[in-house]
């Protein structure tokens, strides 16, 4: 927020703010419909392929996507615990699992904010968990675009070089970025630029591979959502290896681009378009879109189902802001 001469908050900050988030809901509005509209066009074609889903299928999808939000709140935990606050599994998961959500609004950031209010009341503090919160998301964009590398040549042989160029890029450019001193670097500059005082000890390369493992994992459990449903309604004669590169890898490179939309909610319609584009290489079209929205059902589902039993635990133990609270304080 800008200042005026005399130590006034200026109208003008929040002005712009309103006016980007308003931006960013009518795209995401605009996107979600347009989604919707083709699924409702096709809907006669996608149907059957929904009830030819197994109850097998189900199982391992359902299995794969409660476990990877898990996964992903270990790899914050473990950057966490590296900064010198050790949070028990527990109020870990009531802190980052409720926080998550934060990932459905327009922006890229909420998350990180509900995150740090949380955690100050277990005494974390907000610059702490803030800064925890952006290194989870770079490495979750790291992690997933090492994944994602194999599924690049299906998008090439399509002619899509574009996007297979730039991800690759990014691949290198988030390499580099977590080098351990560039990346402590980055933090302090970061910090400095915010006007926040510095953390009292840099990352450590052991912690940053300890959080990158878990989330590396957690994108394949993620990943698994898709293969189950894709196994089950490929062709007979489509080749199985194939159809695993495609799951796992595909849908990684589908959700990094769409992490990197970051006007859109969650990567909304962005995750779905590529993932569609990987998934009709391997079977008709009306089975790749069933799986697509069977994929993007359970995930979301699994986010709710986990925000529920964390927002559960945090209200027991006091970790929600009070319902007058009006304000909201950027990591200290």
């Amino acid at each position: 927020m800008t200042t005026g001469a005399a130590g006034v908050p200026s109208a003008r900050a929040p002005r712009r703010r309103g006016a980007l988030a308003t931006v960013r809901i009518v795209l995401a509005v605009l996107v979600l419909a347009g989604v919707l509209l083709a699924l409702w066009r096709n809907w006669g074609a996608v149907s059957p392929h929904l009830g030819d889903v197994s109850l097998r299928a189900w199982a391992l999808a359902l299995l794969a996507g409660f476990v990877s939000p898990f996964l992903g709140m270990l790899g914050w935990r473990a950057l966490l615990t590296d900064l010198g606050s050790r949070l028990h599994i527990a109020p870990a998961s009531g802190v980052f699992l409720v926080g998550q959500l934060g990932k459905y609004l327009p922006g890229s950031v909420w998350s990180v904010f509900a995150q740090a209010e949380m955690a100050a009341r277990l005494g974390v503090p907000r610059r702490r968990t803030g800064v925890v919160g952006l290194v989870t998301m770079a490495l979750s964009l790291l992690t997933g675009v090492i994944i994602a590398v194999p599924s690049l040549p299906v998008l090439l042989r399509r002619g899509d070089s574009s996007t297979a160029v730039l991800v690759g890029v990014a691949g290198m450019l988030f390499v580099i970025a977590m080098w351990p001193p560039l990346l402590n670097r980055g933090i302090r500059l970061g910090l400095r630029l915010l006007r926040r005082d510095p953390l009292e000890h840099d990352l450590s390369g052991r912690g940053i591979v300890t959080g990158g493992a878990w989330t590396l994992l957690a994108w394949l459990a993620t990943g698994a959502i898709c293969w189950a449903f894709a196994a089950d309604l490929v062709p007979d004669s489509a080749d199985t290896g194939e159809v695993a590169l495609i799951s796992l890898s595909g849908f990684c490179l589908a959700a990094v681009v769409g992490m990197a939309s970051v006007l859109l909610p969650a990567g909304v319609g962005v995750r779905e378009g590529i993932l569609l584009l990987l998934l009709v290489t391997v079977m008709p079209g009306s089975a790749a879109t069933a799986v697509v929205v069977l994929t993007r059902f359970v995930t979301l589902a699994m986010d709710i189902l986990w925000a529920g039993i964390g927002w559960l635990w945090a209200r027991a133990h006091h970790l929600l802001p009070d319902r007058h609270t009006v304000t909201v304080r950027p990591p200290d």
